[in-house]
């Protein structure tokens, strides 16, 4: 039913926990399946000046699908300036880990919009 990769992230999951400092952070559920997420953004400045995130965690509570997509979110979006990583799509994430089957896909959803909620907090914060 799921990937060797998904399977890797849900077991061996990255980026786990919170960022005490962090400088923005991100929450969505989805009420149907029962799935919590929160996103822990550390951003600073390139030397171009564009802001990037430095470090990202995340805690899910949720289904394996759930975790494994938080996960894999986590090391695609590592290191990205702010306008990439709003860019990921949930094809991506799906992408990266392999595919999901299509009950699950909401789970790439899920990662993508807590990391959109993130960001757009970090930029509302700011202005």
């Amino acid at each position: 039913m799921y990937s060797n990769k998904v399977m890797d992230l849900f077991k061996h999951p990255r980026n786990i926990g919170e960022i005490k400092d962090a400088d923005a952070i991100g929450k969505v559920g989805n009420p149907i399946c029962g799935d919590l997420m929160w996103v822990y953004l550390k951003i600073e400045k390139n030397k171009k000046g564009e802001e990037f995130i430095k470090d990202i965690k995340v805690k899910t509570f949720g289904c394996v699908a759930a975790i494994a997509t938080s996960s894999a979110l986590t090391e695609i979006a590592k290191g990205m300036t702010l306008d990439e990583a709003e860019k990921i799509s949930k094809q991506q994430v799906a992408d990266y880990v392999g595919g999901l089957p299509p009950p699950k896909l909401h789970c790439s959803v899920l990662a993508t919009d807590g990391l959109k909620n993130a960001i757009e907090g970090y930029k509302k914060k700011k202005h």
